[in-house]
């Protein structure tokens, strides 16, 4: 469906930071405030809240400003373009191939994959009606080797601790999601996976882990892999071109460094302004060959149907995780989801 919408004032008097406020305190003297305060207990955002209001019906959409399409017809005389856009070229295969992944198919595939491999993002929304708390919505985006992806809904709980900064499941609430997962795993393919890898930017807590571990078969070797940035880590060479893409140090047997960005020999540049940083790639838990996991990680920053971007620096399974947390939590009468295509989310 094509359409188009203007924005209308809200009306609303509260700012946001107020408004926020209000949700964990409301007010005694004031309780008009407080009814005025109810606007934030959804996204603000546009885009984050349509999607939120159509997992119920299992739409999907595709959002584009008219900027993007037209944006000779917005240009101001003296004045800087309002936003700034890609070129045509990039704009036309953009919109074309996510259209064409939104509706069902799959744009490209991945070569050499290894089958039966499971790879799992873990993902984290603060709730922000009880920030106090600690609560956090959860979820998980499963991804297999064609690329196609689900996302699945946990439930809300106090996930969050200030001292440490760090997103944590309780034991039950981590088996009862990985779960979920594997359950649709074994329907859509009639055996439990070989191997599943999940992916997060933090350490698995003991219950967590406890947890995870709970819901997988002996049949199923399961890894929890920790992915963050490497900081300031560079490395040079004698050459004017940056590190290879897909180069990979080995600290020691569980952790090493990947370098998803860099230059890409096949196509004689690299896409990039800076001298490139890597991934620092740690084997948390579970046991797993540490070149094999940085393969596959690899392989998975090439899958962004979204964007249709040939190299990623991040992989798909946390690409996207803060995107779909905010959705997740974008409309509170969404509760009980089920599994939907990753297409829905982006």
């Amino acid at each position: 469906i094509l359409t188009t919408w203007e924005a209308i004032p809200g009306g609303s008097k509260i700012v946001k930071r107020d408004g926020r406020k209000l949700l964990v305190q409301p007010s005694l003297l004031f309780p008009e405030d407080n009814s005025a305060a109810q606007v934030y207990r959804y996204e603000l955002n546009v885009h984050h809240q349509l999607k939120a209001r159509l997992l119920d019906i299992g739409a999907v959409v595709q959002i584009v400003r008219e900027t993007s399409l037209t944006p000779e017809d917005f240009l101001v005389e003296g004045r800087p373009p309002a936003r700034r856009v890609q070129d045509p070229a990039s704009l036309a295969w953009n919109l074309s191939t996510t259209a064409y992944f939104k509706a069902g198919g799959r744009p490209w595939k991945l070569a050499d994959v290894r089958e039966g491999v499971c790879y799992i993002g873990l993902v984290f929304k603060m709730d922000a009606t009880k920030p106090q708390a600690g609560n956090a919505c959860c979820g998980v985006q499963m991804f297999l080797d064609s690329g196609d992806g689900l996302v699945f809904k946990g439930a809300v709980g106090p996930w969050y601790s200030s001292s440490s900064g760090e997103f944590h499941l309780s034991h039950d609430a981590a088996k009862d999601l990985i779960s979920k997962v594997l359950r649709t795993y074994a329907r859509d393919h009639g055996s439990a996976p070989k191997e599943v890898f999940i992916h997060g930017k933090t350490y698995f807590g003991e219950d967590e882990w406890a947890g995870l571990s709970e819901s997988v078969s002996a049949k199923t070797n399961l890894v929890g892999v920790r992915i963050t940035d490497a900081g300031d880590f560079k490395l040079y060479g004698p050459s004017t071109t940056p590190a290879l893409r897909g180069t990979a140090c080995q600290l020691n047997r569980r952790r090493g460094y990947l370098w998803t960005r860099g230059f890409a020999a096949q196509l004689n540049t690299y896409a990039g302004r800076e001298v490139p940083n890597p991934l620092d790639v740690r084997i948390d838990s579970g046991e797993s060959e540490l070149l094999q996991v940085m393969r596959d990680i690899m392989g998975i920053t090439k899958v962004n149907f979204n964007a249709c971007i040939f190299a990623e620096g991040y992989p798909v399974t946390l690409r996207f995780a803060d995107a779909v947390g905010e959705i997740l939590t974008s409309d509170p009468i969404s509760s009980d989801l089920p599994p939907l295509p990753f297409r829905h989310y982006i």
